[in-house]
């Protein structure tokens, strides 16, 4: 072994209570790295055709990165992985915060969870000693109250990753929490960890991650903080909206620079492009439906960046970031100081649902970390909800009385509290909203946002069509952290990839809605790279320093010893995305079915609003793309006899 990686993994068996560990071969990391290359790679091979996503038969894998614990920045990523009950196919989701480096700091470069207890139980792993201990006196309390518990039991120094209520009561959009709230929320794998009676996973270990050249590391890390501390002064943030009417009028583009973005994360964080996006035609408003002619700057000034900012307590760096683009903020609700929401979480919660109660935001960010409840898709489910109401397709009666008119903020925190218990209507829509149109008829499903069964989050493929084809093309699909071309624009993956595209400085802005091969390549070069950033544990948001920046793929070289090129690498992450797609189509799901939403991708085109008149060729660019990853293009399959080709220039 050289470095960056443990060289083995922890099987837990919750059936029968027995633990193993199996040392995995120095070429499987050179062939899929770690983290969810590690997983897609164990998971394809052992998770039989056919297992019930909440049945024994599931894994569920914790895993590190490749780069996490070696000294390079932005590092502190960890995944969870499996077979997904939202969508019945391949699912993982990612977070940061300090859980990370604890998974390797164990001996592990990942923890596989197979069976279900019979009772509800947490794994101890205690310097290298794993044991099962008895959780039914957690069961039942929230994320926060569980992990605070749990390291107090444990000494003070642990890392816990747990589920709340959501995941204990099976809610397909449930998800896993750490660090008091950050949550790898989608594909509803907190469910998995319920339906395994897995209250929670507290890691306590000290084993030293080995590195193959730590002073090259550290070399490359101290150049790569040089550009993240450069800071110079900015706009204020109600400013910020009308710098998005400016991009909207303007009938060019400027090829999205990251050092930019990087500025305003570091800043307000995540919540500088609250009223940005809805000006620009990138945030959803009204269940897709509206526009930022109907939540303009005047409705969506209460989630400006700068209300953030007035509230936040201080701020919040995961493991190896030097950005530190969380906080915590100080309320006037129920839990006092919470997690600074995220864009996703204000938008999914606020314009999406034509809500601009900035505290009831707020109180319901943290009623669902609390819960471990995805925010994306309880938002999405909500705003289909509405919409259901305002058809007639839901009554009063149905709702247990609520009037859930737009933008009615008591009745949507009643809903959230309704939806976390499985209480009266938020049974139905526990699961999210496919599940609860397919259950409620009447043409519910018209209204139900989606891909493949996951609420699509807050960023409008009508304003960017590379987040439509990522949300359709993806395994786990609905996903906004794979690619779009504005991520093509920010990676700058050019300067360091042969052969790809390098965009025009300016464009017209219709040149983004043309389904031709260029951007064909450019999206399947961000599936790739991000398969790389998740197989090392990267940081998208690192990344958008740009490939010059942020030295990927020599830290991997540093860490490892190899002396792979970045086209090598390239070739890792197209490996790792063949993986998780015949996952799919080994249990069943088929890539065409990930059925596109008219709404999402102009069809009819809006006639009003930043994104009037907008329309794609959504089936071509997903065959495209298809194409691009040497997949057939009608099918989307593997063993498709089509040779990627690369655009003249």
């Amino acid at each position: 072994m050289n470095g960056g990686y443990m060289g083995k993994i922890l099987w837990v068996d919750l059936t029968v209570n027995e633990f193993r560990e199996e040392a995995i071969p120095a070429e499987i990391y050179e062939k899929y790295l770690s983290g969810t290359g590690l997983a897609a790679w164990l998971l394809s091979e052992r998770i039989p055709t056919g297992a019930d996503p909440l049945g024994p038969e599931n894994i569920l894998a914790f895993v590190s990165g490749l780069l996490t614990g070696t000294g390079s920045l932005f590092t502190g990523r960890w995944m969870v992985a499996g077979k997904s009950p939202l969508t019945g196919g391949w699912g993982d989701a990612n977070c940061g915060g300090t859980l990370s480096p604890a998974i390797k700091r164990c001996g592990f470069d990942g923890i596989f969870f197979t069976g279900v207890s019979e009772k509800p139980v947490y794994l101890l792993i205690d310097h290298g000693r794993p044991e099962l201990k008895d959780a039914g006196h957690l069961w039942g309390k929230d994320t926060a109250e569980t992990e605070e518990y749990l390291i107090a039991e444990s000494g003070g120094h642990a890392r816990v990753a747990v589920i709340g209520p959501a995941g204990e009561n099976l809610s397909l959009i449930s998800g896993i929490c750490n660090d008091r709230g950050r949550i790898a929320a989608r594909s509803g794998l907190g469910a998995v960890m319920g339906s395994k009676r897995l209250k929670a996973m507290v890691l306590n270990g000290k084993k030293r991650i080995p590195v193959y050249q730590r002073a090259e590391v550290q070399r490359l890390s101290r150049q790569c903080n040089k550009w993240v501390q450069l800071q110079p002064p900015f706009i204020s943030g109600p400013m910020a909206a009308y710098v998005g009417t400016i991009m909207r009028i303007l009938p060019t583009q400027m090829a999205m620079e990251g050092m930019v973005y990087k500025i305003l994360l570091k800043k307000w964080g995540t919540v500088s492009m609250n009223q940005m996006s809805v000006e620009i035609g990138d945030a959803p408003v009204m269940n897709w439906k509206g526009s930022n002619r109907d939540w303009g700057i005047r409705k969506s000034l209460s989630v400006n960046p700068d209300a953030f900012k007035s509230r936040e307590k201080v701020k919040y760096h995961c493991y190896s970031c030097p950005l530190g683009c969380g906080g915590v903020c100080v309320t006037k609700g129920p839990y006092g100081d919470v997690h600074k929401p995220e864009y996703e979480s204000v938008l999914a919660l606020g314009g999406l649902c034509m809500n601009g109660d900035l505290e009831s935001i707020f109180t319901m960010n943290e009623m669902l970390n609390r819960a471990g409840m995805d925010t994306i898709s309880a938002g999405g489910t909500i705003a289909f909800a509405m919409e259901c109401y305002e058809q007639g397709i839901l009554t009063r009666e149905d709702l247990d009385g609520l009037d859930l008119t737009w933008g009615n903020a008591a009745a949507m925190i009643t809903l959230v509290e309704k939806m976390i218990k499985r209480e009266g209507v938020g049974d139905l829509l526990a699961d999210g909203s496919l599940a609860a149109a397919r259950k409620i008829g009447k043409g519910a499903e018209s209204y139900a946002v989606h891909a493949g069964g996951q609420e699509l989050p807050m960023h409008d493929g009508r304003n960017d069509p590379g987040f439509n084809v990522h949300y359709y093309v993806e395994a786990a699909p609905g996903r906004h952290t794979i690619g779009a071309q504005l991520y093509y624009e920010m990676f700058q993956l050019w300067k360091r990839v042969s052969g790809l595209p390098r965009p025009p400085l300016f464009y017209h802005k219709d040149r983004k809605y043309v389904a031709d091969e260029e951007k064909a390549v450019m999206a399947a070069a961000c599936s790739r790279f991000m398969n790389v950033a998740n197989g090392a544990g990267l940081c998208m948001f690192g990344l958008f320093l740009g490939a010059a920046r942020i030295p990927a793929f020599a830290w991997l070289n540093a860490a490892t010893g190899w002396r792979r090129t970045p086209e090598e690498y390239m070739a890792i992450g197209a490996a790792i995305q063949t993986l998780k797609q015949s996952f799919n189509i080994k249990h069943g799901v088929e890539p065409r079915s990930f059925q596109v939403v008219d709404r999402v991708v102009g069809r009819p085109p809006q006639n009003r609003g930043a994104n009037k008149g907008r329309t794609m060729d959504i089936e071509k660019m997903r065959s495209d793309y298809w194409r691009q990853c040497g997949w057939d293009p009608k099918t989307g399959h593997p063993d498709g006899e089509v040779t990627p080709s690369r655009p003249s220039h």
